[in-house]
């Protein structure tokens, strides 16, 4: 299928969410702040490629994780450093772990929290059930930690995966790769100070408590199909992506957003497209982000498409990237991934005065 139109492409004014868009494209060097007419209004250039997440903090300052050369060869989420930029493109601070992948986020007592592969021993590879066999990295398989550093980047705290009750209980999905044992790509901070974290080869979405080090909740289901984004809402329910992706069902794969009731842990609501449900249809990054109005910004990553619905599940305002660029998951073909986006509100403490 051919996009014939970039940019806007659906704009309700009276139903959209006001505010100031935030994303960059996968494997890019630039991030873009844009109006709802999709004029840009501010932009950063950064030194690697921003593949991964990015958003502002309360301060205006730009967080961002970039790919660097160093670390492990494992091409997905690949990060390595995580960089704070203020509004003028300034470097304000820095931490560079080559094992980061996909996801970070600055914390408020100036710690900060991000995802991190680790090398599997032979012993614990030897216990990872599930995924195609043959499709290690030389053999090797990356598990996953979590790991918190203080400003200067000191480790004051480490939730890993490699753990006897991990590879009891969670096996990678028979049809994803085995080079990594989770695949974590999400690491959200929760109201209470828990982490909130989605592995993406078990369909799993779990909370981790900071204090015992110890998972307190779980949401497992095959059919999230490799989900992204999982955040806490005011409501204390739970927001996230399900791709949709190897999905054993009846019916051909698609996409979906879900808000997941923490206790009954059902589906309280759910966005699905009202005509043709593969016409919503990412089966790799995207993302979702519950707005001041009740609408639902979402991210369908792998088309580069931003757009925004109604509780109802209209849509009322698309943007589709129009910026293209190289990729080492696609080294012949232009891609106008994103990983996700955000929607700022003019007022809020991130924008107010400064656009």
């Amino acid at each position: 299928m051919l996009v014939h139109q970039y940019g806007v492409t659906l704009y309700d004014k009276k139903r959209a969410t006001p505010g100031y868009t935030l994303f960059s494209r996968n494997g890019s060097d630039q991030v873009w702040l844009i109006d709802l007419d999709g004029e840009v209004v501010h932009d950063w250039k950064t030194r690697g490629g921003t593949t991964h997440f990015n958003y502002l903090r309360a301060n205006g300052n730009l967080v961002v994780c970039e790919r660097i050369d160093e670390g492990p060869p494992v091409i997905s989420g690949k990060g390595g450093r995580i960089c704070e930029y203020d509004w003028n493109g300034n470097v304000v601070w820095e931490h560079i772990d080559d094992h980061q992948h996909h996801d970070a986020r600055r914390l408020e007592n100036g710690n900060t929290v991000y995802i991190a592969w680790t090398k599997l021993t032979d012993e614990e590879a030897r216990q990872v059930r599930g995924g195609v066999p043959g499709t290690e990295i030389d053999g090797v398989i990356y598990g996953d930690v979590i790991r918190e550093v203080d400003p200067s980047g000191v480790v004051v705290w480490e939730f890993a995966n490699n753990r006897a009750d991990f590879f009891e209980r969670f096996f990678i999905n028979p049809l994803a790769p085995r080079e990594e044992y989770g695949h974590a790509n999400t690491i959200s901070s929760m109201k209470n100070g828990d982490y909130l974290v989605s592995y993406r080869v078990f369909d799993l979405i779990v909370i981790i408590s900071r204090q015992t080090d110890q998972i307190v909740w779980e949401y497992q289901n095959p059919k999230l199909g490799g989900q992204h984004d999982c955040q806490e809402l005011e409501n204390g329910n739970i927001l996230v992506f399900a791709n949709g992706h190897n999905v054993a069902n009846s019916g051909p794969n698609h996409s979906e957003v879900w808000e997941i009731q923490r206790d009954s842990k059902e589906i309280v609501w759910r966005y699905s497209p009202k005509k043709n449900p593969l016409s919503f249809w990412s089966p790799h990054i995207s993302g979702c982000q519950r707005l001041s109005t009740g609408n639902t910004l979402i991210c369908e990553g792998g088309k580069g498409c931003i757009f925004e619905v109604t509780p109802e599940g209209d849509v009322v305002w698309e943007y589709i990237n129009p910026f293209h660029g190289s990729h080492p998951a696609t080294p012949n073909a232009q891609i106008n991934w994103v990983f996700r986006a955000k929607r700022y509100a003019r007022d809020s403490s991130e924008i107010q005065g400064r656009v």
